[in-house]
């Protein structure tokens, strides 16, 4: 039978009142969950508006160098349908979010 070594049985009897002692400080700059959530919704909706661009920008490259190849054509017909609808999808929902505030009159 192995023996537990008693370094590692104070360790773990220990451990809880080492933990208690360290006070957590938030590393968030938003003090409720909303206004986490609000940072976050903004963040994607600054990502997506920023990369909608630069897909329509590589799928007028796939255009330029597709030299007849209907492969090349189809794949930026599609990256160009496909960031349309997610940018749309992006507006539409940050849109819903205002109609909604407003509808039930929630202000901030």
């Amino acid at each position: 039978m192995k023996k537990i070594s008693p370094i590692l049985i104070s360790t773990l009897l220990l451990l809880p009142v080492v933990a208690l002692a360290v006070e957590f400080q938030n590393p968030l700059t938003y003090d409720t969950f909303e206004e986490l959530i609000n940072a976050i919704i903004n963040f994607i909706f600054t990502i997506a508006l920023a990369i909608a661009p630069l897909m329509i920008i590589i799928a007028a490259f796939y255009f330029v160098t597709a030299g007849g190849d209907p492969k090349k054509v189809d794949t930026a017909q599609k990256i160009i349908l496909y960031t349309c609808i997610g940018l749309v999808v992006i507006l539409m929902a940050k849109g819903l979010i205002v109609l909604l505030k407003q509808i039930f009159q929630i202000r901030e």
